[in-house]
């Protein structure tokens, strides 16, 4: 027996925190039975409906997609926007780990595999995120500081893991810079600009992990190797090993 939220993540349903959300909205059913509790258990022999639809066990798929930018970060999008699932010729129910703005490009991991997900996103596991600004205005060291010391979006400090200043264009009256950070909030390295009064023309996430775009041009993808999965999950395992780090149990 194995809890519904974990079913639904291996399966490919969503991400386990987003299957949870999908239980606690009343839209799974079990045996024709609507589930909100998040602590129901299930087997094999248990008919389990998302919205109407059966579940099916999918094999395990994990993509690298270069996000080309007029893209959005999403499975479908009402106003019928080009989604990067489009991108991606699957019959299985992938969907992005964690997003990418619309105009940012870079490197979109895309999994059915909700732990894996759940894994790679979680801000405590400190998986790098590199990312390569181009701001307006002529950044300084101080500004910099600014960043590393901490900024307050939404009413919390956030902090970069790392900021380095690239480039300064006098003549543009621009800046890139490169800024490394773990979590993943909506529009947070914007924001995190925004707060020293510096506006970002261009965002690329240039690195996930050690996973970068190279060899693939703006709008292609390649599917990761076995060796490459298991990499991300020996990242993760080690830095919880280093810092005492108890993984999440499979529930």
């Amino acid at each position: 027996m194995e809890r519904l939220q974990k079913v639904l993540a291996s399966s490919g349903v969503a991400s386990r925190r987003k299957s949870e959300e999908l239980i606690l909205a009343g839209r799974v059913f079990v045996n024709g039975e609507k589930i909100t509790s998040l602590g129901t258990k299930v087997d094999g022999g248990d008919i389990i409906t998302v919205d109407g639809k059966q579940i099916q066990k999918e094999n395990k798929e994990y993509y690298l997609l270069n996000k080309p930018r007029g893209v959005v970060t999403t499975t479908k999008d009402e106003k019928g926007r080009k989604t990067v699932i489009d991108l991606i010729p699957t019959h299985a129910r992938i969907y992005p780990v964690g997003r990418l703005d619309y105009d940012t490009t870079g490197v979109l991991l895309l999994t059915n595999d909700g732990d894996f997900a759940s894994l790679m996103m979680h801000p405590k596991n400190e998986v790098d995120k590199v990312y390569i600004a181009k701001v307006k205005g002529i950044m300084s060291g101080t500004d910099i500081e600014k960043l590393k010391s901490g900024v307050v979006i939404e009413n919390t400090k956030v902090y970069p893991t790392r900021v380095k200043l690239r480039k300064v264009n006098k003549e543009m009256g621009n800046s890139i810079v490169e800024m490394t950070i773990h979590e993943g909030k909506n529009h947070q390295v914007k924001k995190m600009f925004a707060s020293i009064g510096f506006d970002v023309l261009k965002l690329k996430r240039e690195r996930f992990g050690f996973l970068t775009t190279e060899n693939l041009a703006s709008g292609e993808y390649r599917k990761l190797n076995p060796k490459e999965v298991k990499q991300l999950h020996h990242l993760v395992s080690t830095y919880q090993q280093q810092k005492n780090i108890k993984p999440r149990k499979s529930q």
